[in-house]
């Protein structure tokens, strides 16, 4: 099969054995696959495969079930499904773990399923505690940075249509029309306006989820509402910050970091159960879309993944094999 190997830094079309789904997996036919900023940093070098993970990069995809490991799950052949891997998407064929597949939600365009698993797996795992009963806040504050990109455009939807929470995300002002369409309350333009002095004029965000790192920390701090939340899911702009540890202990703040790819099988198995239960019948019925606005040929992902790190655009970008 062809898959987009690296070498040098630089992703070249390669052919390489088809793959075997072994016991408890699925062979999936790729109709496209998602480009996540983890398989930017992988292709560099900073980010290296699990162990057992193929090497090329590809953390999501989409496609049809054309081969099972054992009998047990025979009936999946000939589904349309989308899938979380820890690896190896940018390719023509994926075996994938049975537990990490997800059924393609009705009136989801096959191809554009492919930008599901890793955001909604993503969103969900860290902003989920918001929907629980023990969170006594009935109409919570979120702050998403990043609001254009993939993670920001699904995490706007959820929070707003599965919450029932007050939306604010940091963008550039040119998809404040958009965003605000997707269900963001307040689009705070990061290169012009100050979002730590704004929310602590409206009261605070009592959560936060953070795709920047470092260069945000102090300001997220801030932000954030007394028992406020702060979560940390990306390292765009640094990976060494300070903290005063008085001010967190005096608003109660807790402060987490996260990764979903380095997670045991069974906490990943489990994620992707509770969003099948949480965030699936949403896509079902149209209430939650995915933000796919550009589709690349799969033997030019490298072009896709100059387009993501140079920024500017909007949602999700899939691999068309």
């Amino acid at each position: 099969m062809l898959a987009m190997t690296v070498a040098d830094g630089k992703l070249i079309a390669d052919t390489v054995p088809d793959p075997e789904p072994g016991p408890e997996e699925v062979l999936i036919e790729v109709a496209a696959a998602g480009v996540n900023r983890a398989d930017l940093l992988q292709v560099a070098g900073h980010y290296p495969p699990p162990p057992g993970a193929p090497a090329w990069p590809g953390l999501e995809v989409s496609g049809t079930i054309i081969a099972v490991g054992d009998d047990d799950n025979a009936a999946l052949v000939g589904s349309e499904v989308c899938a979380l891997l820890p690896g190896g998407g940018y390719a023509q064929l994926a075996a994938v773990d049975a537990g990490l597949v997800l059924p393609r939600p009705e009136g989801v365009d096959l191809v554009e399923a492919a930008g599901l698993p890793e955001v909604a797996a993503t969103v969900h795992s860290n902003l989920g505690y918001l929907i629980e009963p023990r969170f006594s806040e009935a109409e919570p504050r979120v702050l998403v940075h990043g609001g254009a990109g993939g993670i920001g455009t699904f995490a706007i939807q959820y929070a707003s249509k599965l919450v029932g929470a007050h939306v604010w995300t940091t963008a550039r002002d040119d998809f404040a029309s958009q965003l605000q369409d997707l269900g963001a309350e307040r689009v705070i333009d990061y290169r012009s306006e100050d979002f730590s002095a704004e929310l602590q004029a409206a009261g605070g965000a009592q959560a936060i989820l953070d795709v920047i790192g470092a260069a945000y920390f102090e300001a997220n701090l801030k932000a954030l509402a007394t028992d406020g939340h702060l979560v940390i899911i990306g390292l765009q702009q640094g990976r060494t910050a300070e903290i005063d540890l008085g001010a967190l202990l005096a608003k109660r703040h807790t402060v987490a970091a996260t990764a979903l790819r380095s997670r045991p099988i069974e906490q990943r198995r489990q994620i992707l159960a509770e969003v099948f239960a949480h965030v699936w019948p949403l896509l079902d019925d149209g209430r939650v879309k995915p933000v796919v606005t550009t589709r690349v040929p799969l033997t030019e992902a490298d072009e896709a993944h100059r387009v993501m790190s140079a920024g500017g655009h909007l949602g999700k970008t899939v691999l068309t094999p």
